[in-house]
């Protein structure tokens, strides 16, 4: 039996996937083509660090929705409280729902909030848009899903966050400044092992991932600070917090996005930014009532996996 010719399949196949690349491509400016990447050259994702005996192995899951009613303005009530910002630099907004563009840390004290568990601490990023016909334009991206996990740590149990600390992650200044502070982390849903810190060109049918995570060891004495990382910084390898630090639980959000096919897209950003994905970076004010968060503390503490999304409730 004749076995026919088989790298003809090859190229075929190759010339297959050479064509997906240069549809995805078609929309991206050349100016701009540095910035996005296949998820095959993406770095994977590195081994979570062994826990030792007595670590706070649990987590706790809660729903603070999608941003579905569009809850976004250029105020950053942490970095510039009281002041817009640039038009053309709009946060998405989930939770405390009483964040307008010149609010202040105050403001929000005592506003209603999208989480389903009365969590009424605000969390922020830029707004990922689909490119638009000129620099400041493009429609505005609603995740498809938006999950929000509290961790432990490998080394040890967890202390609560008090109410108003500040936690950031990211740097909106990234393109230009070095890039030693940025944080970005993108992927696609069929590739959960690999992440990049450039926009990633995702296969048919899977979504664009955006992911958050934040620092989690804190001073114990500030609740912000002039650079709004002093008083929160990341663990050091192996997961143990610095010296003079105090571990809390590890905020991880986690967005989804249906990006079209061939689409152009990419965050909000201030002039000179270039829209780098490097530039992408989110804020946490804490305003979790203090029994809420002993919950999770609890959780984490125990070992538990604990499930307060809407219509759940377990651990």
């Amino acid at each position: 039996m004749s076995m026919g010719r088989p790298w003809l399949a090859v190229e075929a196949a190759l010339a297959v996937v050479a064509l997906g690349a240069s549809v995805a491509f078609l929309a991206v400016r050349g100016d701009e083509r540095d910035f996005y990447t296949s998820m095959s050259d993406a770095t994977r994702v590195p081994v979570a660090a062994r826990p030792v005996s007595g670590a706070s192995t649990g987590s706790y899951a809660w729903d603070c929705g999608r941003n579905e009613k569009g809850h976004r303005n250029t105020g950053n009530p942490v970095v510039t409280p009281g002041v817009p910002g640039p038009a053309h630099h709009e946060h998405d907004f989930v939770g405390n729902l009483g964040v307008r563009p010149d609010s202040r840390v105050d403001d929000l004290v005592g506003a209603p909030t999208s989480c389903t568990n009365g969590d009424a601490s605000t969390y922020y990023w830029p707004v990922l848009r689909l490119g638009g016909p000129d620099d400041h334009h493009g429609t505005a991206l609603v995740p498809s899903s938006l999950t929000m996990a509290y961790h432990g740590n490998p080394r040890g149990p967890v202390v609560a966050m008090p109410r108003l600390l500040v936690a950031a992650v990211g740097d909106a200044y990234a393109h230009t400044n070095g890039g030693g502070l940025a944080r970005s982390a993108w992927s696609c849903t069929n590739t959960p092992g690999r992440t990049t810190m450039k926009y990633p060109i995702c296969d048919d049918g899977a979504e664009v991932v955006r992911i958050f995570d934040f620092p989690s060891c804190w001073d114990g004495r500030q609740l912000d600070s002039p650079t709004h990382r002093q008083q929160m910084v990341f663990p050091a390898a192996g997961g143990g917090c610095p010296a003079g630090t105090f571990a809390v639980p590890r905020l991880e959000i986690t967005m989804t996005y249906a990006v079209p096919a061939g689409a152009r897209y990419r965050i909000d950003a201030f002039d000179g930014q270039r829209y780098s994905p490097l530039t992408d970076h989110g804020f946490m004010l804490n305003l979790m009532p203090d029994t809420l968060m002993q919950r999770v503390v609890g959780c984490l503490n125990t070992g538990r996996a604990c499930d307060d999304t809407a219509g759940a409730r377990s651990g």
